[in-house]
């Protein structure tokens, strides 16, 4: 070999150790969310600003590191097979392939990426003062930038111009792994996923329906107005002219008591009425909420469609979906799910089609239906009588109890799902309905 050769071997080297240093923060800078760098941040670790920094635009550094890595890799793999052509003729660029494949995956690969997963942090620090150099150094910038801009030509829809780089899902699985991991509470666990529940829920699927609202007409006296929130457990309840379909207000008690001590107990309660605030059914509960705490009040009627009411939301019933059921010393605790013998479930007709999902570990329709009992309306056709039944998706829903139009309980039994047996046009039914 000559100087030249020695000269050329030199490179080799050099951009070999270059490129392990390149997998080392290719993988650490990946791996790395921003949700962590801040915290690294918070933690006064050394060069965290700068992270924190990089990933407000990950994609600008990733596509400089990842053409680094493609110049040093091919640069060094032709330098080496000139040198051993030389050397040793097509056997030397044989061997050297081979030696290329064998070094670079063992310790130019999976080396430096196995030690920067299992020590991302300490690996993201470390290379973090080199890549904040080149996504700044303005030859670098310019080039990411039109990488970017090809990328975003080549690539369907936004390409690479919009995040998010965390997900939704990504901060859902960030919570399980970290309550598998004992790092935080299975409560707040479950207060996450309530989080984002939150946002994606409607009012009507929160709400009291009609049929259990506790009202009193305009025109009813003080008196009975009292009995009847004093009845209920209620501190306000809503009035209406001719039917509940026509709220006209809201009376507190607290108002009619202090009507009733000064003798006003036969009056009318239409003199205590207060303004009513009116929402639709397809409003999202996390809108409500801020409008509650900006308006300050605590109790909203829910209207449909056609203006009708379709039943009444409270501040609690919001919360509720956060932090679970709020019971006090005025609530009749109602029968929630039961597990019967034989792997029978007993559950309420108001049961929410997601916490039947959730208690039978499977998903549920909820696009036409939100309670078990709109399920089983919508599935007969027809109001049912006590102990109809009808299967869907291999289980049988049977109507333990019902009042008037109400589905009031409902039995749930897994069932053996036959194939169906399909031809030419015919489509076979999707449920099955039974009287039993």
């Amino acid at each position: 070999m000559t100087g030249a050769d020695w000269l050329i071997l030199l490179v080799v080297v050099i951009l070999f150790f270059f490129s392990v240093f390149l997998a080392l923060a290719e993988t650490a800078f990946v791996r790395m969310n921003r949700i962590r760098a801040i915290s690294l941040q918070e933690e006064d670790k050394k060069h965290a600003a700068k992270l924190v920094a990089l990933l407000e635009r990950p994609e600008a550094t990733l596509n400089v590191v990842l053409l680094l890595v493609l110049v040093s890799q091919l640069t060094s793999a032709t330098l080496l097979g000139v040198i051993l052509e030389g050397v040793a003729g097509t056997l030397g660029v044989v061997l050297g392939i081979v030696l290329q494949i064998v070094v670079f995956f063992v310790i130019g690969e999976v080396a430096p990426k196995t030690f920067a997963v299992q020590h991302t942090d300490r690996a993201a620090l470390f290379s973090t003062p080199f890549l904040y150099a080149i996504t700044r150094f303005p030859p670098m910038r310019l080039l990411s930038s039109s990488l970017i801009g090809l990328a975003n030509v080549l690539l369907p829809g936004k390409g690479l111009k919009e995040g998010p780089f965390v997900t939704e899902e990504d901060l859902r699985a960030m919570a399980d792994v970290a309550a598998d991991e004992d790092a935080i509470e299975s409560e707040e666990r479950r207060l996450i996923h309530s989080i984002f529940e939150f946002g994606d829920t409607l009012v009507r699927e929160v709400m009291l329906p009609r049929p259990d609202m506790i009202a009193i007409e305009a025109d009813a006296t003080v008196e009975e107005a009292i009995e009847r929130a004093i009845e209920g457990g209620f501190s306000r309840i809503p009035a209406f002219e001719d039917t509940p379909d026509n709220i006209v207000g809201l009376v507190y008690l607290k108002d009619l008591v202090r009507r009733a001590r000064v003798g006003e107990g036969g009056q009318p309660v239409r003199a205590s009425l207060r303004s009513a605030v009116f929402v639709p059914e397809q409003k999202h509960v996390a809108e409500l909420l801020r409008e509650m705490q900006a308006k300050q009040f605590h109790m909203a009627i829910v209207v449909d469609e056609h203006g009708g009411t379709a039943g009444l939301v409270t501040l609690e019933d919001l919360l509720e979906e956060i932090v679970g059921e709020i019971t006090d010393e005025y609530d009749v605790e109602s029968p929630g799910v039961e597990n019967l013998p034989g792997g029978s479930l007993r559950v309420p007709g108001r049961l929410s089609i997601d916490d039947l999902s959730e208690e039978l570990d499977m998903e549920v329709p909820d696009t036409e239906w939100d309670t078990v009992g709109g399920l089983v309306f919508n599935l007969l056709g027809h109001v049912p009588e006590e102990g109809e039944a009808v299967n869907f998706q291999g289980l049988q829903f049977r109507t333990e109890q019902v009042q008037g139009r109400r589905i009031v309980s409902v039995v749930i039994t897994s069932v053996p799902v036959e194939p169906e047996i399909r031809s030419g046009s015919d489509v076979g039914a999707d449920t099955d309905a039974a009287s039993t």
